[in-house]
């Protein structure tokens, strides 16, 4: 705790410094480059983006391209309100911290002291673990896919806490590893309403929107208001026309943040001015996560540490329902850059750092030039010993072929690529865009591969044989989840039925372990009792929401 309170006098220090004087307008000539870093966008027929930037305390460009509303025809203006997503991580984030220092909220507090409504799952989850996306709670997102949500259904904010409610089991210890939740994210925003009495809403609003002068940023609390210059979000359907994407979600804290890139502007200069929260509560929220073991990791209070070109940057995105966002700021150079876009062709993070590279190209490091890597030529032996299956994760697995040229991979649901060695253990995989380095015991036997940080064992050369399939025929319930599937025989294979999501298929992906085609089942693998009869299954969503089970009731 000495440690944590050196660091934030050490910070808080840095905020205090006097603001220098406010930086000039851009002169015309870098705003017109700037422009046409987005002329593709700016056009009256597709969606688009808006961009703000500040520097030294002031907003120097503010612009708007591309449509906010193709049925009206109304333009995007540095006005239009946005969804900006999990942008809004933050301000919950700078509300935790503010509690933390009126004491009425500890970072090593239980979240049962506050939200009582949460079970004892065998292990305390605190106001830091939360923070920190290290409490093991499960997504909603997907957990409420599996329960038979759609994501254009009205999705409440009471309903997502209930979902969290009824978890009877995590994804990990909590505080053993970083796997991001936006669960986590509401459960704060309801500490928030427990602790200070008022809406979410409310409290936002009279104690870091209103002193900032943030008039068109509000958490939407009710998915019927109106909310005037607010833009719609959008995708391109297989035909290539643009399809509006319905947005009925209320996740106070993780999203549902509503705002335009001017007010978005004035939160990213009161990173450095601190007018709002405080030097102490600023410096609270850059604190990153320490985990169990002791490392730290690059997440703190709903920003990200990172570096861009050789200066230390806070950042976060967003996503959902065709929005894109970022915001990104280099506290060193005392300058950010927002983005809200309309629809996912744009990229958002690339945008930010191409404006960037523009305004402050001569300050930063030079960017990297690309190099070739050096190509290996392997030992026939050597080839067709690292030739086999690997088990990346649920569902999810890896064919490693030997043909006359070298070593492909396959995995599952995807085409076939190559792969190029770089050393004798490590392979890049041009299509996934990184490398599988391969592992062996001490006996020089392979044993499995190193891929995007996690080790992915490897499978016995002989696949079991399958089980019949009238083992796996029946009925299925998550009494977590109050959602039930039925196992069915169809065309020879396996399918999966629920009242709202329809039927799908099972896809044998090794044993007893399947991917479903309906939406949030990456891997739907049975489980036997003693005796040997299957008793259940266990989903795996994905890695934010793990070891969902369903009992076979009939």
């Amino acid at each position: 705790m000495s440690r944590l309170l050196a660091r934030l006098v050490a910070v808080a220090i840095l905020f205090s410094v006097a603001a220098p004087l406010p930086a000039q307008p851009l002169p015309g000539a870098i705003a017109a480059r700037i422009d046409s870093l987005f002329a593709s966008f700016n056009r009256t027929d597709a969606p688009g983006l808006a961009v703000a930037v500040v520097r030294d305390g002031r907003m120097i460009f503010a612009k708007g391209y591309g449509m906010a509303d193709l049925e009206h025809r109304v333009p995007i203006t540095p006005s239009t309100v946005f969804d900006v997503a999990s942008v809004s991580k933050q301000f919950a984030g700078m509300a935790v911290a503010m509690l933390i220092g009126e004491g009425k909220v500890r970072l090593d507090d239980d979240i049962r002291r506050h939200v009582p409504e949460m079970a004892d799952i065998g292990a305390p989850i605190t106001i830091d673990h939360l923070l920190h996306h290290t409490s093991g709670l499960r997504d909603w997102p997907g957990t409420l896919g599996l329960a038979g949500w759609h994501y254009d259904d009205v999705i409440s904010f009471e309903q997502i806490l209930t979902m969290a409610y009824h978890q009877r089991s995590l994804n990990f210890v909590p505080g053993s590893e970083y796997t991001y939740s936006n669960t986590g994210y509401n459960l704060l925003a309801e500490t928030v309403q427990r602790v200070t009495g008022q809406p979410f809403r409310a409290w936002t609003d009279a104690n870091l929107f209103q002193p900032l002068g943030m008039t068109r940023t509000v958490f939407r609390d009710d998915h019927t208001a109106v909310i005037p210059d607010r833009a719609l979000g959008y995708t391109r359907a297989p035909d290539g026309r643009w399809r509006a994407v319905t947005n009925n979600l209320t996740a106070l804290g993780s999203s549902s943040l509503m705002s335009t890139v001017e007010d978005l502007a004035k939160w990213v200069i009161n990173f450095d001015s601190v007018r709002v929260g405080g030097a102490q509560a600023m410096a609270l929220t850059r604190t990153r996560g320490v985990l169990n073991d002791g490392s730290t990791i690059p997440y703190a209070f709903g920003v990200s540490h990172g570096e861009y070109r050789g200066a230390a940057t806070v950042n976060h995105s967003g996503s959902w329902a065709g929005f894109v966002t970022y915001v990104l700021h280099l506290p060193q150079h005392r300058y950010g850059v927002v983005v809200l876009a309309n629809a996912p062709q744009v990229n958002p993070t690339r945008a930010a750092q191409q404006v960037t590279d523009v305004l402050l190209g001569s300050a930063l490091a030079p960017l990297a030039a690309a190099t070739e890597p050096p190509v290996v030529q392997l030992p026939a032996a050597t080839l067709d010993a690292y030739a086999g299956t690997y088990k990346l994760g649920p569902g999810w697995y890896a064919q490693v072929r030997r043909d006359a040229n070298g070593l492909t991979v396959q995995a599952s649901g995807e085409g076939v690529g190559p792969m190029v060695a770089r050393s004798e253990q490590e392979l890049w995989v041009p299509n996934y865009g990184a490398s599988m380095t391969f592992q062996r015991d001490g006996t020089g036997r392979v044993t499995g591969l190193l891929y995007r940080e996690r080790v992915s064992p490897r499978m016995p050369d002989r696949e079991p044989a399958p089980a019949p399939t009238q083992d796996y025929i029946g009925e299925y319930f998550s009494s977590e989840l109050q959602a039930t599937y039925l196992v069915e025989a169809r065309s020879g294979g396996l399918a999966v039925r629920h009242r709202r999501r329809g039927v799908g298929v099972l896809i044998r992906r090794w044993g007893e372990d399947f991917t479903g085609t309906l939406p949030s089942m990456r891997s739907v693998a049975f489980v036997r009792d003693a005796r040997g009869k299957v008793n259940g299954f266990v989903v795996n969503i994905d890695e934010r929401s793990r070891d969902i089970r369903f009992a076979k009731v009939r």
